[in-house]
């Protein structure tokens, strides 16, 4: 069994892009879940994880060879409101392993905290390791969870509540933010070096361009478009896309208040903070833009010599955003839909229909995957509250698919690549999270095997598909800080 051999990059550069400090050691930590499928493709023995020496690691006891923690400054709009200085608050940042970042979330308070403790109850941890997991399987780019341990000491939020920390992976976890707190504070020449980093550790191919930062940018933007298309192909809603929750490497990251949609509504939001739905499921693309516009701005005093050409070139790039989205998502759901190639007229009355008759998002189209078996028609309509709509819905969708030229064998197969019979539904999550309070975790583990099989119907596990009951509904999701 070999220990973690960490380096940690971030470390080497100048020290006002962070605070080194060491974790608050969990007083009696003990291991809720190890993720030795990740733990093999970072080239971690699994051994290691359950192991004391992991445990220690997990909890904050004894930081691995090379580990170099520290909290990561960043600044960032939350809710379109800007906050100058905020940063890591509650998480510290170890080191690389296999070039990927290694991280503790819930590991004690640090200098941006602003008030707070530094601390996570084991709801958060749950819910994160839970969900990004899942995301990673239906081929959404993410961070990930590697473990998660309660730290034996209660934590407290609108009650006292068992603590926990979340071992997190990323490629990345350099936010916009972090480029707005340099540039707000007219630091050039960290932008510069912040620039440099991120070119060179996450998108060295820029290096060979005429400007490596356009380049870099460019790059990002091709990133976000792709992961917004998939976030809403899947029915996800982030929930508090900050630009300090939108990282360059174009991963999904800060699983706070974050939900999968039951019943498809195109401004559904779950947050408990977003009062306006800012960050509402059909609003996440023009967020993502929005965020993408404060990056470029961000950028500009390090983009070239002439301003006037620099502010042309930035916006020329980032409108390159809404084509590449949109291309991106028509893909998306004409594979959704079976058909070979967008089909715009089908999709607006798709999601009109589903609007109006309040039909289940992931429902609707693993039951369009199923239509060829034993009553999988009627179960399609069963969906709906009018079977006339459902019918009407039917025979347009089938004409748009003879239409388009694909077999219905072809289309069926293609919708089965596409639509996930299970996802993280909010109620199961809630379940979890509600178990592990009380120190069963059971249903979490349970949960988390169903999802590593999202596309194929498992023999045992038909109530994990199905949609809430009335009772269960979960109207509001939280942040857990």
């Amino acid at each position: 069994m070999n220990a973690i051999t960490f380096n940690n990059s971030y470390a080497a550069l100048p020290d006002q892009f962070y605070t080194k400090q060491q974790a608050d050691p969990a007083p009696d930590p003990k291991l809720i879940i190890a993720n030795s499928g990740l733990a093999t493709e970072l080239g971690i023995d699994p051994e290691f994880l359950n192991s004391e020496a992991g445990l220690a690691m997990f909890s904050g006891h004894n930081p691995p060879q090379g580990a170099d923690p520290l909290a990561m400054v960043y600044a960032g709009h939350q809710f379109g409101g800007w906050s100058a200085r905020l940063g890591d608050g509650r998480a510290l940042l170890l080191g690389e392993v296999s070039g990927y970042d290694i991280q503790l979330k819930g590991s004690g308070r640090t200098p941006y905290s602003r008030g707070g403790d530094g601390k996570s109850a084991v709801g958060p941890v749950i819910r994160e390791y839970i969900v990004s997991e899942a995301m990673h399987v239906l081929g959404i780019p993410t961070t990930r969870a590697l473990a998660a341990v309660t730290t034996g000491e209660n934590v407290i939020r609108e009650t006292r509540l068992p603590g926990a920390i979340l071992t997190r992976v990323a490629s990345s976890h350099i936010r916009v933010g972090t480029f707005q707190y340099f540039y707000a504070n007219n630091d050039k020449k960290a932008l510069q070096t912040l620039t440099d980093y991120g070119i060179q550790r996450h998108y060295p191919d820029a290096l060979k361009a005429e400007n490596p930062v356009q380049a870099f940018y460019t790059a990002i933007i091709k990133r976000h478009a792709k992961l917004t298309a998939l976030w809403m192909k899947f029915g996800f809603i982030h929930g508090v896309m900050n630009t300090d929750n939108c990282q360059i490497a174009g991963e999904t990251i800060d699983y706070g208040p974050c939900a999968f949609m039951d019943d498809f509504n195109p401004l559904k939001v779950f947050s408990s903070i977003d009062q306006k739905g800012r960050y509402a499921w059909g609003r996440q693309p023009q967020m993502a833009h929005w965020n993408l516009m404060r990056l470029g701005e961000a950028l500009s005093p390090i983009w070239g010599a002439d301003e006037d050409a620099s502010v042309k070139e930035i916006q020329s790039v980032l409108d390159s955003f809404g084509t590449s989205f949109n291309n991106h998502f028509q893909t998306a759901f004409s594979q959704k839909l079976g058909l070979p190639a967008p089909n715009a007229a089908i999709l607006e009355t798709t999601f009109k229909t589903m609007t109006e008759e309040e039909t289940d998002f992931t429902l609707f189209f693993s039951h369009l995957r199923r239509l060829d078996q034993d009553g999988g028609r009627a179960k399609f309509s069963a969906l709906f509250k009018q079977t006339s709509v459902a019918e009407a819905w039917l025979e347009l969708w089938q004409t748009a698919r003879d239409d388009s030229g694909i077999t219905a064998k072809d289309s069926q197969a293609l919708i089965r690549t596409a639509n996930p019979i299970y996802i993280p539904r909010n109620h199961r999550v809630e379940e979890a999270i509600l178990a592990g309070q009380k120190g069963n975790y059971e249903p979490m583990h349970r949960l988390i095997e169903v999802l590593k099989n999202p596309f194929e119907q498992q023999s045992g596990a038909e109530e994990y598909e199905q949609a809430p009951q009335a009772e269960e509904v979960v109207q509001q999701t939280f942040c857990g800080t």
